[in-house]
């Protein structure tokens, strides 16, 4: 089936403008086009990995940012991914940024967006959610609206929250997408304490769900240790490391700058989170979860993250170019490669390399 995504199927897609070849995608997965590339079982011979008081099938998760709307994640579960993170959704619907907004830097193996946070509202997202019959665990991604300024950031974030945490089974804070204004602010200690103090109260009333929090990948080493302490504080689950980068070093596609501004996301920004990764393992002494996620397009990215200090990981970029058996391939690669390194398992792995 690859050979048919490689050949065909993605020429012609990479042939559309890329948030075009996005909407089509989703699309065929919604009329159960991608059904030959169904995997029959998840766990592909992995054991499951329990965590937040979960449980995932398997380590390969889909990041926020593909299934916005939470329209296609049991298509995606049958694809082979152990977990499906659904958003970003704001408390009230946005158009997002202007198009175009998603560009692909094939030379690179990356993309580039800037959407802003383009969703229906939780409203509509927890409704949808709500009827479906779950293949695999379900996160749900939240975030500001663009229209409201960071003084006014917790209530907004507490009425989407308010929305989405009964259909979640856990909630991802995203305060580190690039293509809002000034939502990476909310990274700072104290602003971070206040947003996460007031939403885990807020969780503790509702019946308590696992609470993450997402962080970018442009933070310093003093910076993400800040963060890890506000959590440790609070009593967060876990971190998602991380969003894309703002940077553009060293990439290979030519005249960068006519893409303009966005977040990069796809194999450059791997180093950049494997490091963050490790500093938050190394800071939290591996008692704060990480999931991992950037630049993974290869069985042993999956295990360079784990060896990191991320118990699961996230894919997108990589979904992209790999297409529909991309997170089955990943799966099957991933066991017979701790096999043969002699890790005996993930949890085996799990931040070897951070303990150096």
């Amino acid at each position: 089936m690859s050979i048919w995504w490689e050949r065909i199927l993605r020429p012609l897609m990479f042939a559309l403008d890329a948030e075009r070849a996005h909407e089509i995608g989703i699309k065929g997965l919604e009329l159960g086009l991608a059904a030959p590339f169904y995997a029959e079982d998840a766990s592909f011979g992995q054991a499951p990995v329990e965590l937040f008081g979960l449980t995932f099938k398997n380590p390969i998760g889909l990041a926020a940012g593909f299934d916005k709307n939470g329209v296609v994640v049991d298509a995606l579960a049958s694809l082979g991914f152990g977990f499906v993170e659904v958003g970003t959704v704001t408390y009230q619907p946005q158009p997002g940024n202007p198009k175009p907004r998603l560009f692909r830097l094939p030379a690179d193996q990356a993309i580039i967006n800037r959407l802003g946070f383009n969703n229906d509202g939780a409203v509509k997202v927890a409704a949808r959610l709500e009827k479906i019959k779950r293949k695999c665990v379900v996160g749900i991604n939240i975030g500001r609206n663009k229209d409201v300024g960071n003084q006014e950031a917790v209530q907004n974030y507490l009425s989407c929250f308010d929305i989405v945490q009964p259909v979640a089974d856990y909630i991802a804070v995203n305060v580190s997408s690039p293509n809002t204004a000034d939502l990476r602010k909310l990274q700072g200690a104290d602003e971070l304490d206040r947003l996460l103090s007031a939403l885990q109260d807020r969780n503790e009333q509702m019946g308590r769900k696992p609470l993450l929090v997402k962080i970018a990948p442009d933070v310093s080493e003093a910076e993400t240790e800040a963060i890890v302490n506000v959590c440790s504080r609070v009593g967060i689950d876990g971190l998602i490391a991380t969003n894309t980068t703002i940077r553009r070093d060293n990439l290979k596609t030519p005249d960068i700058d006519r893409f303009g501004s966005g977040g990069l996301s796809g194999k450059p920004l791997r180093p950049l989170t494997d490091s963050v990764i490790m500093t938050v393992y190394q800071s939290s002494e591996g008692k704060l979860p990480i999931i991992g996620v950037g630049g993974i397009l290869t069985a042993e990215d999956v295990l360079k993250k784990i060896r990191s200090g991320a118990s699961l990981v996230q894919v997108y970029t990589g979904f992209v170019y790999g297409g529909p058996s991309f997170a089955s391939d990943l799966n099957l690669k991933l066991a017979i490669l701790v096999k043969d390194r002699g890790e005996g398992s993930l949890l085996e792995a799990l931040g070897q390399d951070a303990r150096v």
